[in-house]
C-alpha cells in the first residue's frame, strides 16, 4: 500500500506553459443534478473551474440554470434532457463527469444510457453519486474507456455486495478486478482508498471537519481537473493527486474553522496548486 503525502503532487501539479491555451487545459462535461439537488452539479463545475480545466460544461435540468450561472458565470450550461445536444457534447469532451445530484428516477435512467453509450475510447469517464447506485440496480455495463469510480461505502457495498464491516482491502481489490478490471475505484472513508489493479493508496489525513454534504461532488470536481489538464501524469496519479488536495486544503481550512465547506476548499485550490506546481 501507498501512503499519499504531498509528493504526489510534483508527480501530477505542472507549471503552466506560456505557449497554451484553454483547449490546453481540457474540456469537461459535468452532467446531474435533479431539481432537487441542482447544488451538487455547481459544486462540480466549481471545483473543475477553480482545479484549473480549461472549459467546463455542465448538463443538467433547466431549474438550475440560474444558480449555476449566479455561482459560475466561467461555466457553460445546457439542458440534459436533449439528447442530441448531450451527445455533441459528450464527443467533444476530454472528461465526463457523470450523476452527482442525477436522482435515481426514468430521466436519470435515460440519462445515464445515453451517457454509457456516448462515451468513447479515448476519454475519461468519472462516475459518481446516483450513477453508481443505477448502475448497481441495472447492472449497466462500463464503457470501453477509462473508468473512474467514486462510490461512498454504502454506494461500494451496492456495487459489489461487500457490507461495509467487510470491507477489506482484499475484498474490495478483488471486487474491482471481477467488476470492473481497468477502472480506478476511489472509496471515499474515514482515511480513503484508491485502487487500481494491484495499485493501493491510502490517504492519511483529512478529518470530521470535511463531514458536510457536497465534499464528495467537490472531490470528483477536482480529479475531473486534475485528469483533464495534466496530461503528463498517470491517471492512478492524478486521481492521487486530486485526493490529497482536497484533503490538504480542508486540513488548513480546519486551523481557523470548526467545519471546512465544500465550496472553500474550491476557492482554495488555485492558491494551493500554485503552491505545489513545479
Amino acid at each position: 500500500m501507498i501512503i499519499l503525502t504531498d509528493k504526489i503532487l510534483e508527480n501530477v501539479i505542472k507549471k503552466r506553459p506560456l505557449h497554451s491555451y484553454k483547449g490546453t487545459y481540457g474540456r469537461i462535461v459535468v452532467i446531474g443534478g435533479n431539481p432537487n439537488y441542482g447544488g451538487a452539479v455547481i459544486m462540480n463545475a466549481l471545483a473543475s473551474v477553480y482545479g484549473g480545466a480549461g472549459l467546463v460544461t455542465v448538463a443538467t435540468d433547466p431549474s438550475n440554470f440560474t444558480a449555476l450561472h449566479a455561482h459560475l458565470p466561467e461555466a457553460m450550461v445546457t439542458d440534459y434532457h436533449d439528447t442530441t445536444q448531450l451527445q455533441i457534447l459528450i464527443k467533444n469532451a476530454d472528461v465526463v463527469l457523470l450523476g452527482s445530484g442525477l436522482g435515481e428516477d426514468d430521466t436519470a435512467y435515460h440519462v445515464l444510457q445515453d451517457t454509457l453509450a456516448a462515451v468513447t475510447l479515448n476519454q475519461t469517464l468519472i462516475i459518481d453519486g446516483s450513477a453508481l447506485s443505477l448502475i448497481a440496480l441495472h447492472h449497466f455495463p462500463l464503457p470501453n474507456t477509462h473508468v473512474i469510480l467514486t462510490p461512498h461505502q454504502m454506494e461500494w457495498q451496492r456495487l459489489s455486495q461487500i457490507k461495509i464491516d467487510d470491507q477489506s482491502l482484499e475484498r474490495n481489490q478483488s471486487a474491482l478486478q471481477q467488476l470492473f478490471p481497468d477502472a480506478v475505484l476511489v472509496l471515499k472513508q474515514y482515511h480513503t482508498q484508491i485502487y487500481h489493479q494491484q495499485q493501493v493508496m491510502s490517504l492519511t489525513i483529512g478529518g470530521p471537519h470535511q463531514a458536510t454534504g457536497g465534499m464528495g461532488d467537490t472531490l470528483a470536481g477536482i480529479i475531473a481537473s486534475f485528469v483533464a489538464q495534466f496530461h503528463s501524469a498517470k491517471l492512478v496519479d492524478c486521481v492521487g493527486a486530486a485526493v490529497y488536495t482536497h484533503s490538504a486544503i480542508a486540513d488548513e481550512l480546519s486551523i481557523t474553522q470548526y467545519v471546512t465547506l465544500p465550496t472553500q476548499i474550491s476557492m482554495a485550490l488555485p492558491i494551493f496548486m500554485k503552491k505545489h506546481a513545479n
